[in-house]
């Protein structure tokens, strides 16, 4: 008997492409949940279904892809595909499991663009799929699946927050300015653009973490005013020295412990508060914190072409310890990203 387990085809991955372009429309709102899109095909390869995973807590791809079969293509799902970029979960969350739903609808085949690592999951719902008598085709576009939730893939191997550290700095390498009587002061280093895009991968993370002199010289908000989605939910370190009436105080922030690791708190992220991601978006001392902990997934550094002569130092990379794998600008604001 053949294996066709990992079999793809031309077609599969056609389809496997369009389920990936429907789950990148969660992002933004579906986290701590993953990105997922699903399509269905009749034998003639006509899509008849489509759907996504639109919002936390909401109906899963699956579902909702079903749901969109006009009642006339009903009869074709005993014969029809169904392509999923996450495999179907297999349990009751705040959803009936989706593995079930495809059993009782009698679709024949399911494509799978990669396994799910939550433990809920993790094989279930592909099991529970061909126990019941369907083909279950594997890991279609599984590098293009597992970068799409990267996030969500990190956090349940590691059982961490996926981490991404984020500055911006001068072309002189600093981050952060200071006033006539020597205290720290904001500086408007990124460009409205670029401002609009930083924004927007605010609203990939399930929360945002700044050092307590952040909060006191910049009073932030942390929101993603600029960009549709969720706004992560502020994380601090203990301290009597925030102001009560700090903007980020009014958004229930969490608030770690100052005696613990690093690494103690992010696991209590993870476990205690169901964070999958993390943004660390300063100050200094606390985006070195992490960098000589190793403690980071992406780093993102925008450069921009100010001087400011005298300020607060901006973070250093220590060589080799991460890899340049993006270089670009926006209207003059150089944007780099690094990978462990």
């Amino acid at each position: 008997m053949t294996d066709n387990r990992y079999s793809t085809s031309e077609t599969d991955v056609t389809f496997m492409r369009r389920a990936l372009e429907l789950a990148t429309r969660g992002a933004g709102f579906v986290s701590p949940n993953p990105m997922v899109g699903a399509v269905i095909t009749a034998p003639d390869n006509r899509i008849i279904g489509e759907g996504w995973h639109r919002v936390y807590g909401g109906l899963h791809a699956e579902v909702n892809a079903i749901a969109s079969v006009k009642a006339e293509d009903e009869h074709l799902l005993p014969l029809s595909t169904i392509y999923v970029s996450l495999e179907p979960c297999s349990h009751y969350g705040k959803t009936p499991p989706c593995s079930k739903l495809i059993i009782e609808k009698k679709i024949r085949r399911v494509v799978v663009g990669m396994g799910d690592p939550f433990k809920e999951v993790c094989g279930r719902g592909i099991k529970m799929l061909r126990e019941a008598g369907i083909e279950v085709v594997e890991n279609v576009l599984e590098k293009e699946c597992l970068a799409l939730n990267r996030r969500f893939v990190t956090a349940h191997t590691l059982r961490r927050p996926f981490i991404q550290l984020k500055w911006a700095q001068s072309a002189d390498n600093f981050i952060g300015a200071f006033s006539p009587s020597g205290y720290p002061c904001p500086v408007s280093l990124s460009n409205p653009l670029s401002l609009v895009e930083m924004h927007r991968e605010r609203s990939l993370a399930d929360a945002i973490l700044i050092g307590t002199d952040t909060v006191i010289s910049d009073n932030p908000t942390l929101t993603t005013r600029l960009w549709p989605g969720n706004s992560p939910r502020p994380v601090l370190f203990a301290s009597d020295r925030i102001p009560a009436h700090s903007a980020v105080m009014a958004r229930n922030p969490i608030i770690l412990d100052s005696s613990k690791s690093l690494e103690e708190n992010l696991s209590d992220l993870y476990s205690i508060h169901k964070i999958t991601s993390l943004m660390v978006e300063g100050g200094a001392k606390t985006l070195k914190a992490f960098i000589n902990a190793s403690l980071f997934d992406e780093i993102r550094v925008e450069t921009a072409p100010i001087v400011i002569s005298h300020g607060i130092p901006a973070p250093t990379i220590p060589t080799g310890l991460a890899t340049l794998i993006k270089d670009r600008e926006i209207r003059g604001n150089n944007i780099r990203c690094y990978k462990p």
